[in-house]
C-alpha cells in the first residue's frame, strides 16, 4: 500500500499537470512555430539536414523528436548533447539545422555544443523555458516551452517541462509533416511494422 503521502503527492502532481498543460496551450499560437519551420524548410531546400540535441532529460526528448520528424517527412538526427563537442560535430554539414533543448537555456554543456554548432556554419532553434535565456539569443529561431510547476516532489525533476518540449516538438512536426504533403501512402513506406504500418480502408485507392 502507497503511503498517504504518496497518494497525495500523486493527485498534486495530477492538478499540477492540468493547470500547467492547460495555461501552456492557451499561450500557444501557430505562428510561434512559423519562424522555426520556415529555418528548417529552407535549409532542406539546399539540402540541408536537420539534427536534435538536448542535456539530461533533454537527450531522451532530442531522440523522440528526431524519430517523430523522421516518420512524418523531415528526416532528422540525433546529435549527442556532449559528445558533439568531442567529435560528433562531425555529422554535421553547414547549413544543416540543429534544434537545441534545455529547460532553463544556460546549461554548460549544451552551451558548448551550441557554440561548436554554430562554429560549424549551422543555424539554431532554441527549445526552452526561458525567453530570456542564453540559449534563447543565441539561437536563429526560438521555441518557448516554458512552466512554473514541474509538479512533484521538491519541483525539481523534469516533469511538466517534458510535456511541455515534446508538445512544442510536436506542434512544430505537425506543421513540417503538412508542409510536405506526408500522405497515408508516405507514411505507410517509411513504416511498414505494425498497426500504424497499414492503409486504413478510408485511405486505400
Amino acid at each position: 500500500m502507497l503511503k498517504e503521502e504518496s497518494k497525495q503527492a500523486v493527485s498534486q502532481f495530477f492538478a499540477a499537470v492540468d493547470q500547467e498543460f492547460n495555461a501552456f496551450l492557451k499561450a500557444r499560437s501557430p505562428q510561434d512555430y512559423e519562424a522555426a519551420a520556415q529555418l528548417i524548410l529552407e535549409s532542406q531546400a539546399h539540402g540541408g539536414r536537420l539534427h536534435v540535441t538536448g542535456i539530461g532529460k533533454c537527450s531522451h526528448v532530442s531522440t523522440y523528436a528526431a524519430s517523430l520528424f523522421s516518420s512524418t517527412g523531415n528526416p532528422a538526427y540525433y546529435l549527442h548533447g556532449t559528445e558533439a563537442v568531442h567529435g560528433s560535430c562531425g555529422q554535421l554539414v553547414a547549413g544543416d539545422v540543429v534544434i537545441a533543448i534545455s529547460n532553463s537555456g544556460e546549461t554548460g554543456e549544451l552551451k558548448a555544443t551550441v557554440l561548436a554548432v554554430k562554429n560549424n556554419g549551422c543555424k539554431v532553434i532554441g527549445v526552452s523555458g526561458n525567453p530570456d535565456s542564453w540559449l534563447a539569443h543565441e539561437s536563429d529561431a526560438f521555441l518557448v516551452a516554458g512552466v512554473k510547476q514541474e509538479g512533484g516532489p521538491l519541483n525539481r525533476a523534469p516533469r511538466n517541462s517534458v510535456l511541455a518540449e515534446l508538445l512544442t516538438l510536436q506542434a512544430l512536426s505537425v506543421a513540417l509533416q503538412v508542409e510536405k504533403d506526408w500522405d497515408p501512402v508516405k507514411y505507410v513506406r517509411c513504416h511498414p511494422g505494425g498497426k500504424l504500418g497499414q492503409l486504413r480502408d478510408n485511405e486505400k485507392k
